[in-house]
């Protein structure tokens, strides 16, 4: 055994190890209250929605640890089974070193590891999702968005792997760089086309109707000072209960985007108070800075797959030829999991931060917390929110803040 494979043995056993250790410990939390609601509690849920909140963060915990095992399982296998020499004997063959097919290896690797997620992807829908009333979907819904998400992955894919591989010849030493430029311009140009292009193969789209609910959202964006095209709302009742908000592109291509589920489950100033926070995130200046830290922590990586590439030890570690760039992107992404695990808290950390001030924004906006607090108490008990997550799980998992903190940040801001 070489000491690459020990480690990465290693890395995955304890990533493992800790995935069941968060999940029993929050899962122990869970069950602490044995279905009976803390006091603190009393005004976000009733005492029957909190147990079957309870009810569903117990079956989604179960069924994760299951898929962690599951997924431990199959990497080691990609890794370790002969999958990716066959793969790339059989498609490198038929144009040894070229970009296009060291594209079509990664383009179709893409294809055949995305299938082992397939089995869990329709249990979480059609078992777990629907004995909580949250699936909407259908399986030729459900099938039909698997199809178009597989081929627009490799409509995309393929001609970005290929140029990035294609770098490699025409830029020597400094490729990486390159490479860098070109999936970071990729990406941006993804935020301005992905509501124009991408959103509508699977969803619609549909403007907010005119009238006083439409009127008041556009007049908060104006005296918040975040003037975007257009309200629009978007259809996520056809495959989920979950409701969400968001906005996306930049500069006069900046698009507010609203569920429906969440314009039906929401007052009109809670409505108001959601977007008021996901523009604050906006004004706060959050969505430049994780840009930022996005754009170096590409650098970074790129600048690894460029030193692992030249490492005569590391493709061959998993019976890879040495210096074989295709083969090294893939098995540096696959990899890579097994140490940004360790740092999720630290993004976590930075999130909730930012979610604090995206809050205090909202609050400001409205004159009151009263509005934000009560969609947030609303969407807790739509989405049957666990309100008493462990906090060492909280601080791995969690990007947002528990309700409770985020209410007490709230109530300390209006009272200074």
């Amino acid at each position: 055994m070489s000491w690459l494979t020990f480690a990465v043995l290693t890395l995955l056993s304890l990533r493992l190890l800790a995935q069941l250790a968060l999940e029993q410990i929050n899962r122990a939390a869970c069950r602490r209250h044995g279905g009976t609601r803390p006091g603190a509690y009393a005004g976000i849920m009733d005492e029957a929605t909190f147990r079957r909140a309870a009810e569903y963060t117990l079956a989604k915990s179960r069924f994760a640890s299951f898929e962690f095992a599951y997924d431990a399982a199959v990497l080691l296998f990609v890794l370790y089974g002969g999958l990716l020499p066959w793969w790339w004997n059989l498609v490198n063959g038929l144009a040894p070193g070229a970009a296009w097919s060291g594209a079509a290896f990664l383009a179709g690797a893409g294809v055949l590891l995305g299938l082992p997620g397939l089995p869990l992807d329709w249990w979480t829908h059609f078992r777990l999702e629907e004995k909580f009333g949250f699936n909407k979907s259908t399986p030729g819904l459900w099938a039909g968005d698997q199809i178009k998400s597989t081929l627009l992955g490799l409509a995309l894919g393929f001609p970005l792997a290929w140029g990035l591989l294609a770098l490699v010849g025409r830029m020597g030493g400094t490729w990486w760089l390159w490479g860098f430029a070109l999936l970071f311009g990729f990406q941006l140009l993804m935020l301005v086309g992905y509501p124009k292009l991408i959103l509508p193969l699977f969803n619609r789209l549909s403007p907010l109707p005119e009238g006083e609910q439409r009127t008041r959202l556009l007049a908060l964006a104006e005296r918040t000072g975040f003037r975007a095209r257009t309200i629009e709302v978007m259809d996520g009742s056809k495959r989920s209960g979950h409701s969400n908000a968001f906005f996306t592109g930049f500069g006069r291509f900046r698009r507010i985007v609203l569920f429906d589920t969440l314009v039906a489950q929401l007052g009109q100033e809670e409505l108001e108070a959601v977007l008021a926070h996901e523009i604050g995130h906006y004004r706060r200046g959050h969505i430049p800075r994780r840009l930022f830290a996005m754009a170096l922590l590409q650098l970074g990586a790129f600048a690894v797959v460029a030193w692992l590439a030249g490492a005569p030890w590391f493709n061959a570690a998993f019976g890879l030829p040495a210096g074989a760039l295709a083969p090294t992107f893939l098995l540096f992404g696959l990899c890579g999991g097994l140490v940004t695990f360790w740092f999720a808290p630290v993004g976590n950390r930075i999130s909730r931060r930012q979610e604090y001030e995206a809050d205090a924004f909202a609050r400001a906006a409205m004159n009151s917390a009263a509005p934000l607090s009560g969609a947030l108490r609303k969407l807790a008990q739509k989405n049957l929110t666990n309100l008493t997550p462990h906090p060492l799980y909280s601080a791995v998992y969690y990007s947002h803040p528990t309700i409770l903190e985020r209410e007490a940040a709230m109530t300390r801001d209006q009272a200074g």
